[in-house]
């Protein structure tokens, strides 16, 4: 048998069911590989041995007396997670990777959160992200700087950056990331994890903002599906949330005949697409038309001037932020962070609706170039892997600093699902990703084709956490 701390989530709730370990054992194995990895890899804000240990002993009773909690037809009882530090979590500060920020501790779980903890999960801590979460990097003004395991001297990506470095690196099973532009299948396409970004509303949040999602960072789609049939329970707080939906996440077999598939080698926009993804997602489309599915070339629907306006709203509503803070503050936010951030600053009414309507175009142009199909195949990013002390992959520019999301934020805009998937190593030795994306609220549909390509896929190399 595996180390318990190489388990799924699906292994390790089989094992609870047939008595041959306990969520106690799991908890000791995880926390211990954390205390292992962290002095170097640095993915967590806070490590709660004692709460974690404690709601494993409460799991290990459940089980015990066969009361195990099952949400949906699935059970995370006493399985390990991380929590993305901007999603709150009860008494608990959420400091949002900068040094200015406010340090009381929450209230009250975030739905997110809330879902995990009443489905019996074990809290093991807080992962790190950068400055406001406006970086696809692991470079922080109040954390250590992140890094990649697979490769130390390179980024793990983000924001949802240390929850990146903790599906690698062997934390547990499960990570709760958020993504906006790409924040959750960044990270995980170069940390080599399954992540999804769901469908707006699909998972409640709160704050909820257009195109802000919370999804899982696992090591299998099926630890994914099984994170999304507790995520997915409804919660009034966040005012763009979808009814609630009976869908059997577990259900993930997927024929692939009949079904048209996009593929999409040219975002339209940003950065050129780097010949190892190229040749990588490549041959991902051929795998999936030997299995069946016809797949068809898509053209890019970007422009530069559509990221651009993307780009520069952004901009805008972080230089607001910025701006509310004290001079003193303002000195200790990440500087290149501060930089993008107040170049938003000073625009008209005029431009910032054109920077508005540039949104809303591209959700127009995404929908349309792909009603007709059941699923697209891209990069998730265009570039390979990054040194880890850079803000951003080109080259460190902040004129450039969407440069690398044509891919990955057109289906925030658009609402669609989308997921990262491993589909090759680049020179580096560093994971390049696939992005699965389909129709709006076909959640199980990206789910499913992700699980497929972990049988027709190519081999993977052994998790970082395996030889250690």
């Amino acid at each position: 048998m595996s180390r318990l701390r190489e388990l799924t989530a699906h292994e390790m709730t089989q094992g609870y069911a047939g008595g041959q370990f306990s969520p106690v054992e799991v908890t000791r194995e995880v926390l211990a590989q954390i205390d292992r990895c962290e002095p170097e890899l640095k993915g967590m804000w806070t490590v709660d041995h004692e709460t974690a240990l404690e709601a494993a002993r409460q799991s290990e009773a459940r089980w015990r007396q066969g009361e195990q909690v099952v949400v949906n037809g699935v059970s995370l009882d006493g399985v390990p997670i991380t929590i993305k530090e901007n999603i709150a979590t009860k008494g608990v500060p959420m400091p949002l990777g900068t040094a200015v920020s406010d340090m009381t501790p929450q209230a009250t779980d975030a739905p997110p959160a809330a879902r995990m903890r009443e489905a019996g999960a074990v809290f093991l801590g807080r992962t790190t992200m950068p400055d406001f979460g406006m970086l696809s990097s692991g470079l922080s003004s109040f954390h250590a700087l992140a890094r990649n395991p697979w490769n130390t001297t390179m980024n793990p990506g983000g924001s949802s950056a240390g929850a990146g470095v903790a599906g690698a690196a062997g934390y547990g099973p499960i990570h709760l990331g958020t993504d906006i532009g790409g924040s959750v299948r960044l990270p995980a396409a170069w940390c080599g994890l399954v992540g999804l970004k769901p469908s707006l509303g699909r998972v409640p949040i709160d704050p909820p903002f257009m195109g802000r999602a919370a999804g899982p960072m696992t090591r299998t789609a099926c630890d994914a599906a099984m994170a999304m049939a507790v995520l997915s329970q409804p919660d009034s707080r966040d005012h763009m949330s979808v009814p609630a939906q009976a869908i059997d996440w577990l259900d993930l077999d997927l024929d692939l005949k009949g079904l048209r598939i996009g593929l999409q080698l040219d975002a339209g926009c940003g950065l050129p697409v780097d010949p190892q993804i190229l040749d990588a997602v490549g041959a991902a489309a051929r795998r999936f038309a030997d299995a069946g599915a016809s797949v068809e070339p898509l053209d890019s629907w970007m422009t530069p001037e559509l990221l651009q306006g993307l780009d520069d709203f952004w901009r805008t509503r972080a230089g607001l932020d910025v701006q509310a803070l004290d001079p003193d503050q303002r000195q200790k936010v990440l500087p290149i962070v501060r930089e993008w951030a107040e170049s938003g600053l000073g625009k008209s009414g005029e431009e910032v609706y054109r920077s508005y309507a540039a949104t809303v175009e591209i959700r127009r142009r995404t929908v349309a170039a792909t009603a007709h199909l059941d699923l697209v195949l891209s990069p998730v990013s265009p570039n390979v892997s990054f040194p880890a002390e850079w803000a951003y992959p080109a080259d460190n520019d902040v004129a450039r600093a969407m440069s690398h999301i044509g891919f990955t934020a057109p289906f925030n805009m658009s609402e669609q699902p989308a997921i990262s998937v491993f589909c090759g190593h680049d020179d580096a030795g560093v994971p390049i990703g696939l992005q699965i994306a389909g129709r709006r609220f076909d959640d199980l549909g990206v789910l499913r084709a992700a699980r497929l390509w972990e049988i027709i896929g190519p081999e993977r190399r052994p998790w970082p956490f395996a030889a250690q």
